[in-house]
């Protein structure tokens, strides 16, 4: 028998089995071993089994009713099957709405759907599951693939080739009727247009759904097979209905506000619970803890043993050993990675099997409750309240080729000379920095104001100087590593220490165009070098102890009174500033005095009657800091002195998309050629003669915090 199929020029020859083990072929069309009756062309070794090589070039699909499917021999530029969500690269069914399924799951469904999808008596079916440990970890991480939920939460059928279907999934109706659309039917598709639920607002990309397919509206199949009225443990009086919550009232389980979607309500009671509050799993094993928990319906007041906070609501309890979690800390991992600290953190529920030195947390000024779960690193005597470890958790951490201890030994400087200072100190006296085109020599010489060009504060310690232009470095910037991890960013990479990028600083929010800065190769941001090197412990010359960075604090900054959220917290005395204010210049040159500007913490008596300030002329908080000059005996703001371009350098050359002529930075009373306003702080002005363009640096740059559409034209920059 033969057939002339249309995916090969030869007629292939029917072969009712392969006889010998040295003669395994594999069909073309599904990639699957031929074992059974087969079609081939011997001369060029092609092979059909019986089923692709009979199946039709086109089908009409149950589960996809707007369009017939074609078969296809090269699978279309999306490359996934839309049943099994595996790659395709043999025959394909598919539509024109992007509809695309290996050949076998686009007969195998159809068949299901034709059988009035429930009539698979002839497959056995496994049990729900209660405890997962002894199953592969595919099949712990495997999807029924109607519903697209977890496969062993419920009893389950295996189509064989890695298809799994619930047996509840199996008996689903084709088509149902739901107040949410009371105008037509919803009919059980194929999930190739994924459209939010109409129930839950989420977003289903692979399985089965209802579907109205000319209104566009979607209901996944868990919510579809919702209750419409349940009777409630929790609220015995009445029944609850599913509706939509209009007063956005707490749910009674998990404390939490739900902002949009159906939630089962009383309305006599104002009573409410979140959907998935109403049916939580009975028992749930997670890796923080050996055993399973158990849930444990009575709303009675209690402390979770996970994460030491309170809770009034359904707990999960292990009987084996006393424990009494929240059901969402049943997810907390046993290990993480914090950005603040270089090693991972434990998680434990017996804090006192460590000689820990102390219980306060090392992100907040709270004390830890040794009697409840807690992260710590016992080597380090470093300890971390659960809940202020999981504010990190949206940090995204990556896997580094080099240890962190090298990190940041990596230097950003070539030592061309070095000098002792005594029998055993050795320091470099001239140094070769990658971000400067010279030679650059150690000095201590104090004569004059000299700024930093790493970090644009002044210097008055010792310092590396260009001899050949006006360039200079403290010791501390020139030895700041070539790559460093930054606490405080989300992208837990190492980033690259680069110069002379335009950028506002998010961290401080400072504009620079000549600074040192390390940059971000995952978000292409930059973080200046004075914040970047600012670590979470630091020391501060306004206050004689140690700060600590703390995430929730709640007070008021002691430089500028401001309300404070998060702020560096010292743990001996009632002493707190926020980062803008821990990061203010201790000296810096104005405009308006001709000496330096010297921060100032306190007032003196010999001064303290004239609190205004000098520049604004307005009367300043005698309790707040300021900047003073004792020689011309004048007090300012600190927000009058350092302004948000205080940083940047005059001068310079630079190119703009939307200006066809250089331009400098510069500060000149003109009228802006975007606001018309005059231009009264810093500016681009043209530098062609007889163009009088200049601009508002903030009128072309307000919506961003990168300059990268302004690029320097200036030799030796980076």
């Amino acid at each position: 028998m033969e057939l002339q199929h249309f995916s090969h020029k030869h007629p292939l020859v029917l072969i009712e089995k392969q006889n010998h083990e040295s003669e395994k072929a594999y069909c073309s069309g599904c990639g699957e071993l031929v074992s059974g009756s087969s079609f081939s062309c011997v001369e060029c070794g092609y092979y059909l089994d019986k089923l692709c090589a009979e199946a039709p070039s086109e089908i009409n699909h149950p589960f996809h009713c707007n369009h017939s499917l074609r078969l296809q021999v090269i699978p279309p530029f999306r490359n996934i099957c839309d049943f099994c969500d595996k790659g395709l690269d043999k025959f394909v069914y598919h539509c024109s709405c992007d509809l695309n399924l290996h050949i076998k799951c686009a007969l195998l469904s159809k068949s299901i759907a034709e059988k009035g999808f429930g009539k698979l008596d002839d497959i056995p079916h496994k049990e729900a599951l209660v405890s997962i440990e002894n199953f592969s970890e595919e099949l712990k991480g495997a999807k029924c693939f109607a519903c697209w939920q977890r496969l062993l939460d419920f009893a389950y059928l295996d189509l064989g080739h890695g298809i799994f279907l619930h047996k509840k999934c199996v008996d689903l109706p084709t088509e149902i009727n739901h107040f949410l659309h009371s105008q037509h039917s919803l009919i059980l598709q194929f999930n190739s247009k994924p459209l939010p639920c109409q129930m839950c607002k989420k977003t289903q990309l692979k399985g089965f759904v209802y579907r109205c397919s000319p209104c566009e509206v979607a209901l996944h199949i868990t919510c579809a097979e919702l209750p419409t009225k349940i009777n409630h443990l929790c609220h015995r009086n009445h029944p609850l209905f599913l509706k939509f919550d209009p007063e956005s009232l707490p749910c009674q389980i998990c404390q939490n506000t739900q902002d949009e979607g159906l939630v089962y309500c009383c309305s006599i009671c104002k009573f409410k619970l979140h959907i998935d509050c109403a049916s939580p799993p009975p028992i749930i094993k997670g890796e923080i803890h050996e055993h399973p928990f158990t849930l444990f319906w009575k709303q009675l007041p209690f402390i979770c043993d996970a994460c030491g906070t309170t809770g009034n609501c359904a707990s999960y309890t292990c009987y084996k050993c006393s424990l009494t979690i929240h059901g969402n800390c049943i997810s907390l991992p046993p290990i993480i990675k914090f950005p603040r600290h270089r090693h991972p953190l434990s998680h434990t529920f017996i804090l006192g099997q460590y000689e820990m030195k102390t219980l306060i947390c090392e992100a907040c000024p709270e004390k830890v409750n040794a009697q409840h779960g807690v992260y710590c690193c016992s080597d380090c005597n470093y300890v971390v309240h659960a809940d202020c470890a999981q504010e990190y958790s949206w940090f995204s951490f990556y896997e580094l080729e080099d240890m962190d201890e090298d990190l940041n030994e990596k230097s950003a400087f070539a030592v061309i000379k070095v000098s002792k200072l005594g029998e055993d100190i050795v320091i470099a006296s001239e140094i070769k920095h990658l971000n400067h085109q010279h030679n650059l020599v150690l000095s201590n010489d104090s004569e004059g104001y000299k700024v930093c060009d790493g970090c644009m504060l002044s210097i008055s310690t010792l310092f590396y100087c260009c001899s050949q232009c006006e360039f200079f470095l403290h010791k501390s910037c020139a030895e700041a590593p070539k790559k460093k991890k930054l606490w405080f960013h989300r992208h837990q990479s190492p980033l690259t220490l680069t110069s002379n990028h335009i950028f506002r600083c998010p961290r401080c929010f400072f504009w620079f165009n000549a600074s040192f800065a390390y940059k971000c190769n995952i978000c292409k941001s930059y973080r200046c070098l004075a914040c970047a090197l600012i670590s979470d412990t630091p020391t501060f010359q306004g206050h004689k102890h140690r700060l600590y960075r703390y995430d929730k604090y709640e007070g008021q900054c002691n430089g500028c009174g401001d309300q404070l959220h998060a702020a560096y917290v010292c743990k001996d005395c009632k002493f707190a500033v926020h980062n803008r204010c821990l990061r203010l210049p201790s000296k810096i040159l104005h405009e308006y005095d001709e000496h330096p500007l010297i921060l100032t913490y306190h007032e003196d008596n010999l001064y303290s009657e004239y609190t205004y300030c000098d520049i604004c002329e307005e009367t300043r908080n005698p309790n707040h800091w300021f900047y003073h000059c004792a020689i011309c005996n004048t007090s300012a703001h600190r927000e009058c002195v350092v302004k948000r371009h205080s940083y940047m350098k005059l001068g310079g050359s630079y190119r703009m998309r939307s200006h066809p002529h250089r331009l400098t930075f510069t500060k000149k009373i003109s009228a802006c050629h975007v606001c018309h306003q005059p231009c009264l702080d810093l500016s681009l002005e043209c530098l062609k003669n007889g163009c009088d363009y200049i601009v508002h640096l903030e009128c072309i740059t307000w919506q961003s915090f990168n300059y990268s559409f302004i690029e320097r034209e200036d030799e030796g920059t980076s």
